[in-house]
This record gives C-alpha cells, sequence and structure tokens, in this order.
C-alpha cells in the first residue's frame, strides 16, 4: 500500500514541497522535497529534482548497482541545479531538501540531504534512518547549496508489514514519533490531516508525507536467494530428481519433454549464462514465479518442487502442437473461442497488472477435448507489468506499429497481437508481412482476410480489421469493447478504412450516391431540354 499527501503552510494554496511515488518494472521510487522557503528558486529546485529522479530510474543503466546509480542521479541533479543558480542568480537560490528510497524486493534503499526524514516502522518500533544536516534550525545541506554535495546513503533488508516513511520538517515538528508511529498505519493523509488539526489548521510550515506499506515480501527474491546449481549439461535419459529426460522441446536445450511414475511434463531450466548474468537470472525467476502464481484454465498447470537438487520448475505437458503448425486455416467456430480464449486469458491477467507481452501462434497449443479444439498459452517469459517501459517483450511481426516507437505496453498494443493472431489463423498470412527484429517498418495498406478467406463473416472480419489498426485511436482500446462485440455480431459496426476510396468501402453507399447523381443530373437535363 503506497500513500502520499502534502498541504501548504497557514492559509497558503500551494506550498514548496514536492513528492512523487513510482512503480518502476520491480522498484518502488518514492521521492519527497522540501524546497528552502528563504530561497527565490525553492520550489522549482523541489519540483526539477523530484522529476529528474523519478525519470533516471526510469531509465537507470541495469549494470549499475543501486548505490552507485542513487548517487550518480543526486550529485548530477545538484550539479545542474548548482550551476544555474549561479547563472541566474549570481547565488545559491534553486535549494531543496531531498529524502529518497528506493525498494527492490526485500531490500531498501535509501538516501538524503537536508532535514526531510526517512522512517521505519518495524513491529512497534519508529526507526529513524536518515540523518538530519541541520543545527539549530539552520540548514546545513541542501540540493544546489554546495558545488559537491553531502549525500546520507543507507541500505537495509525488509521484512513483513514493515512499514516505510518519507516526510518533510513539517510534519516532525508538529507530531512527536509516538504520534507518527501510532498513526502510521493509516496512511500519509492521516498523518497530515493529524498534524494540521493539532495546530487548528494553521500549519506553521509545508508539510507532506509518503507511506509505503509492505504487505509481504516479494516471493521472487526468496526463490533468487535459494542455493540451486544451475546445469550446464542435460542429456537424454539423465535423472533429476526422479525426473527422466525424454527430448529438448526448444533448440537451446533447456526446455524438455520428461517423465516421472509414467506421467509426461515439462521442464524448464534457465540458460546457462544465468550462472553470471543477473538479469537473465531475474527474468527466469519471474518466469517460473508467474508459471506457478497464474492459476487458470488458459494456461498449463506449473510447479516449482520444494525438493529440487537444481534450479528448475515443472509444468503441465499438454498433448497438442503449436497454432503455428497447426497448417489448416481454423473454421470460424474454432477461431472465435480462441479469441475469446486470448481475450479472456489477457483480462485475467489484468488482475495481477500483467500483460502476456508476446501473443503468437507458437504460444498457443492447439489440443482436442471431445472433439472440441482447445487452447492453452504457453512461455511465460515476456509477461510483464502493464504499461511497463520494458519493450523489449514480443515478437516483431506481431507488435503494434507504436511499441516500435518506445510505447509502453498496453491492453490496446495486447490487442493488435491478438488481431494479428486471428488474421494469421484465418488467412494464413501475416497482415502486414513479416517484420525482422531491429528493422523499421512500413505498415502498408492490408488485404481484408474476408478476401483470403471468404468464410469469414462480415462482422468477423470488421473485428479483426478493428483490432489491426495502425492507428490507436481506431483500434480496440479494452479487452472488454473487442469480447463484447465477439458475443454481440449483430451490434458489430461495418469497418471501413477511411484512406481508401468510398466505392471500395462501402459500394453500396457508393452505388446509392452515384444514382441520385445520376438521377438529379437527369432531371436537371430534362429541365433545360423541356425550357
Amino acid at each position: 500500500m503506497i500513500t502520499s499527501f502534502s498541504l501548504a503552510k497557514d492559509k497558503d494554496l500551494t506550498g514548496e514541497d514536492y513528492l512523487e511515488v513510482k512503480k518502476l518494472d520491480d522498484l518502488i521510487v518514492a521521492v519527497l522535497c522540501d524546497g528552502v522557503g528563504s530561497a527565490e528558486g525553492g520550489k522549482e529546485a523541489a519540483k526539477r529534482t523530484t522529476k529528474y529522479l523519478i525519470n533516471n530510474f526510469k531509465n537507470r543503466i541495469k549494470s549499475w548497482d543501486m548505490e552507485k546509480s542513487i548517487k550518480t542521479f543526486i550529485t548530477s541533479i545538484n550539479k545542474i541545479l548548482y550551476n544555474e543558480s549561479l547563472a541566474l542568480y549570481e547565488r545559491e537560490e534553486l535549494l531543496t531538501t531531498l529524502a529518497l528510497v528506493v525498494i527492490d524486493n526485500d531490500r531498501l534503499y535509501g538516501a538524503n540531504i537536508g532535514d526531510s526524514r526517512i522512517y521505519l516502522k518495524r513491529n512497534n518500533d519508529l526507526i529513524l534512518l536518515s540523518k538530519d544536516h541541520s543545527e539549530d534550525n539552520i540548514l546545513l545541506e541542501a540540493i544546489g547549496i554546495k558545488k559537491e554535495v553531502n549525500i546520507h546513503y543507507f541500505e537495509n533488508n525488509l521484512q513483513k508489514d514493515d512499514a516505510i516513511l518519507l516526510c518533510s520538517d513539517g510534519l516532525y515538528n508538529v507530531l512527536n514519533e509516538d504520534e507518527i508511529k501510532r498513526l502510521m498505519d493509516l496512511g500519509a493523509y492521516n498523518l497530515v490531516k493529524a498534524a494540521s488539526k493539532k495546530v487548528d489548521d494553521n500549519l506553521p510550515d509545508d508539510t507532506s508525507a509518503i507511506v509505503i506499506k509492505l504487505k509481504d515480501i516479494n516471493p521472487i527474491n526468496k526463490l533468487k536467494k535459494l542455493e540451486l546449481e544451475i546445469p550446464e549439461n542435460l542429456k537424454k535419459d539423465q535423472i533429476i530428481d526422479g525426473y527422466k529426460l525424454i527430448k529438448p522441446l526448444i533448440q537451446n536445450n533447456r526446455t524438455w519433454l520428461v517423465e516421472k511414475k509414467n506421467q509426461k511434463y515439462v521442464m524448464k531450466f534457465p540458460l546457462m549464462e544465468a550462472k553470471y548474468d543477473e538479469t537473465l537470472l531475474d527474468q527466469y525467476i519471474k518466469e517460473a514465479w508467474n508459471a506457478v502464481r497464474l492459476k487458470a484454465g488458459f494456461f498449463p498447470k506449473a510447479v516449482i518442487p520444494k525438493k529440487r537438487s537444481l534450479r528448475y520448475y515443472i509444468q503441465e505437458y499438454i498433448d497438442g502442437v503449436n497454432l503455428k503448425e497447426y497448417k489448416k486455416p481454423l473454421h470460424i467456430d474454432d477461431a472465435i473461442n480462441l479469441a475469446k480464449t486470448l481475450l479472456n486469458a489477457s483480462q485475467y491477467l489484468l488482475k495481477f497488472d500483467l500483460v502476456h507481452g508476446d501473443i503468437k501462434p507458437e504460444n498457443i497449443i492447439v489440443t482436442k477435448r471431445k472433439d472440441k479444439l482447445i487452447f492453452k498459452i504457453i512461455d511465460f517469459g515476456n509477461i510483464t507489468e502493464i504499461y511497463s517501459i520494458n519493450t523489449k517483450a514480443g515478437t516483431p511481426s506481431y507488435l503494434a506499429p507504436e511499441r516500435f516507437n518506445d510505447s509502453l505496453i498496453n491492453e490496446s498494443t495486447e490487442i493488435f497481437s491478438i488481431g494479428v493472431t486471428l488474421y494469421e489463423a484465418l488467412s494464413g498470412k501475416l497482415p502486414y508481412g513479416e517484420i525482422e527484429p531491429f528493422s523499421t517498418p512500413t505498415f502498408k495498406t492490408l488485404k481484408a482476410p474476408n478476401k483470403i478467406n471468404p468464410k469469414i463473416p462480415d462482422w468477423l472480419n470488421s473485428i479483426i480489421m478493428c483490432s489491426i489498426e495502425t492507428d490507436p485511436d481506431k483500434r480496440y482500446k479494452h479487452y472488454s469493447e473487442m469480447l463484447f462485440d465477439l458475443n454481440n455480431p449483430q451490434k458489430v459496426k461495418p469497418y471501413f478504412d477511411k484512406t481508401k476510396p468510398l466505392i471500395e468501402r462501402d459500394p453500396a453507399k457508393a452505388y446509392k450516391i452515384a444514382f441520385f447523381i445520376s438521377l438529379f443530373l437527369n432531371f436537371l437535363f430534362l429541365y433545360f431540354l423541356l425550357k
């Protein structure tokens, strides 16, 4: 749970404080700045420092450790504000205090400059983690006050039910630590309002707070800490914890069909490079965790055995072929079932703030149950947070055009992938052709799928065309919109490509207009003839 709130001093409508909290993939970044009131540029410095730090963490170099990232970013914004201040005012006027925390799984990283504070509440103890750079109410350190900044940096392990508070001096100068400790669980709003009430809603200083409450420690980090080897050499008939390796299922030899007690399973190992590449290991552990926790009929069942001698996870084996290998165009009813399966699975992932990230025929297994085709979605490796800045997920031929321009992943971009998959499943062709990795594609005018497969009804053709629109404003924005049309064919509006001539978009309308124009001209001709 994350809450934040700020009130200006006295009867002011706005204050000098600025705060922001962002979830960036697996990180939580919280920044609180208290612009120095006696400085002309205090408010601007607070806002710019907050924005600068958040934006830099969005794009931070993953190979940097957290301490290097924090200190580099703070040092950089300090130099920027210090130099600008001298250029604009010929003295130090762009001044602000700073409280910063970054939460990465069960690890807390923090830094402060000035007298904005960071507290940790654990059990019933309130611990001050920051260090006040002030003496007798005189600020000794601040962003922008000197060319070189004095950063107080710290790290701590986190536990379940820990709570972190970032606050300006306006809060702790009014509320004592016992009051802060008692009110922290109620969130930032109640903390700040309690301080305001204590002074009859006439705060002597701007008062701001951010409260981050940890319900539980990220299980991904627990899995990562397990001391398990990553096997380098895997071979047929090898026995691992009772599982017999039958054959590799993909070329890299890291996903195997295995057998135990006459039952077939899929065993998936990390890439060998994950031994030395922490990013690859993190990706694998995240994949395994998602495979286990996403318990729905759209996906194969998965388990991470508690007693393992090596790092792997086990997945249900589904007897079937992937949709790419399923050569025949799908029957219309099966295609509708496929579309609903993909959309319902995507809506299920949305409950976890996730998207699949790589919807395509190769990641859909086609199997049968009582002569009916059933579709299962596989590959948890690209599953990522919705609105993620991770634009690497996905396969080029199935990516929405905006994804090539570093757009965030959202429902609409996933719908594009679903639409391309449907188009291919019904026509045997990709709507915009094969797109090579690292290329800059051009999305030319495409042929409607019912021009390739005449069995596709007009209403379904319209749905597919609307889902693969290159213009996001003309595409379905939400899974629910596309699902509604699939469930209500009679209400589907005909799709018209406005870039084409009217005769191609709507022949009936074009002929009707031509008829009336011809009729009008005939009447006009007759009028002048009889005149």
